[in-house]
């Protein structure tokens, strides 16, 4: 039985119409937060009527679903290929952070919305969205494993070591770019730094 991660039922949508809805919902989410936003005010933004969104999203709890689908695909995608292009641990961590940290950099609205919004969800498709989030921090977890039993890292708690990797990479999408930090590949450099030191490899 296919899961939530592969089931073709949980589409996101592909037609160019729904992609522009889900372009437009997500400059209007970042922007207003989900809770001040209606389907009327994204409909305008494409000139359309409101009633146009509807045959590709019935709810704007399923276009914020849709959203949140595509976004946390894309990012444990994202890391699992950066992952699987090195072979050290230590790389593998390099790689991993780096591509985690410029992906919530580069698309810093739509990763502001599938990570802040997520309350918003029904019970039911946030079990999907968290079982894609939990496949997202094991791929983390088996690099610090990885390099915990080559002897490369020295981690005091790998699943603390996990959550604070993941939660520098998550919390970008809050504040990027600023006025310390406005290009995402220098930030990924520091981020790799600290990760590197937190599992004392550096």
């Amino acid at each position: 039985m296919d899961t939530p991660l592969e089931d073709p039922a949980y589409e996101v949508g592909t037609s160019k119409a729904a992609a522009r809805i889900r372009a437009a919902a997500t400059e209007v989410f970042a922007a207003k937060g989900y809770g001040a936003a209606s389907t009327r005010e994204i409909a305008a933004r494409l000139d359309l009527s409101p009633g146009a969104v509807y045959p590709h999203y019935k709810t704007k709890e399923s276009l914020l679903f849709a959203i949140a689908l595509e976004g946390h695909r894309a990012v444990l995608d994202t890391i699992t290929r950066a992952a699987d292009s090195a072979t050290s641990p230590r790389d593998q961590l390099t790689a991993a952070v780096s591509a985690y940290v410029k992906w919530h950099a580069h698309h810093h609205a739509i990763a502001r919305v599938v990570q802040y919004e997520l309350r918003a969800l029904s019970d039911e498709h946030f079990k999907t969205i968290a079982e894609i989030r939990r496949a997202t921090s094991r791929v983390f977890e088996r690099i610090l494993e990885f390099g915990g039993a080559s002897g490369e890292f020295h981690i005091l708690d790998s699943a603390a070591a996990t959550l604070a990797i993941t939660s520098l990479g998550i919390d970008v999408s809050r504040w990027f770019p600023s006025n310390a930090y406005s290009d995402a590949e220098v930030l990924a450099e520091r981020f790799v730094e600290l990760a590197l030191r937190m599992v004392g490899n550096i």
